[in-house]
């Protein structure tokens, strides 16, 4: 049976594999699952917004946090069930609540502070978008998933050079075919769709934000004439470039 470390009336922690005792656990809350520390197993993060306590028994660390506190004290915020690989540093650290050293009574104290110090930091991942997807079927390692995380930054670095997805894939170390079924796994839109969006969403920036002439803006955009730029623009945000700047729409 799972130990029980209240942390707040706002956080519990339970630890080890097996049912939870009975217990009050915070209500509203959302539900943080570590699995994978045996040799064969991939360290995973999953979240659950809605509370949901089944199979918990087959993970040996879960935080039941109220969503309140969450959104209280932390900018960003994870939704819906999603699950990530879990890094280096945060595997060690619930470890360490896991195989917690100590007599009873100071290895709940440190429990307590250690997943506080988790929990935090999770948060700072989440916001640092430094959590990798973990996605089905085997065919992504961690690897991969950081070398297709890492075009996606490219991508929004470089969005403004006539860049191809040969280029970025060269420049992660992935080869193209893996790169193009990345993104849509992980992202669930093309390499070219998500260029299109960056530099359509830096056009619209520009129009409301400066008095570039329309073309200009749309030429420093990638966008080689003032056709191709206003029905690409007025697809997306179904207003055309110019009646965007007249009206001051923020779609």
């Amino acid at each position: 049976m799972k130990q029980v470390v209240t942390v707040s009336d706002e956080m519990t922690t339970l630890v080890g594999y097996g049912a939870a005792p009975s217990t009050r656990l915070p209500a509203g809350s959302a539900v943080f699952l570590f699995a994978g520390f045996t040799a064969n197993e991939t360290p995973a993060l999953s979240y659950r917004h809605d509370g949901a306590l089944d199979r918990i028994d087959e993970y040996p660390l879960v935080f039941v946090v109220a969503r309140s506190a969450c959104r209280r004290l932390f900018p960003f915020q994870a939704s819906g069930y999603e699950s990530w690989h879990l890094p280096n540093a945060l595997k060690g650290l619930a470890l360490s609540i896991i195989e917690c050293e100590g007599a009873e009574e100071a290895r709940d104290t440190l429990r307590l502070a250690r997943s506080i110090e988790l929990l935090c930091q999770i948060h700072v991942a989440l916001e640092n978008n430094t959590l990798l997807p973990l996605v089905g079927g085997g065919s992504f390692g961690e690897k991969d998933i950081a070398r297709i995380a890492e075009a996606r930054r490219m991508i929004d670095l470089r969005w403004h050079e006539k860049i191809t997805i040969a280029e970025i894939a060269r420049g992660v170390g992935v080869n193209r075919d893996k790169l193009v079924r990345g993104f849509r796994v992980l992202y669930g839109s093309s390499i070219a769709e998500i260029l299109a969006e960056r530099r359509l969403e830096e056009a619209r920036r520009l129009l409301l934000a400066s008095d570039l002439p329309v073309a200009t803006v749309g030429y420093r955009c990638s966008y080689l004439n003032n056709a191709s730029f206003t029905r690409a623009f007025t697809r997306r945000f179904g207003v055309a470039p110019s009646e965007m700047r007249r009206t001051g729409i923020a779609a």
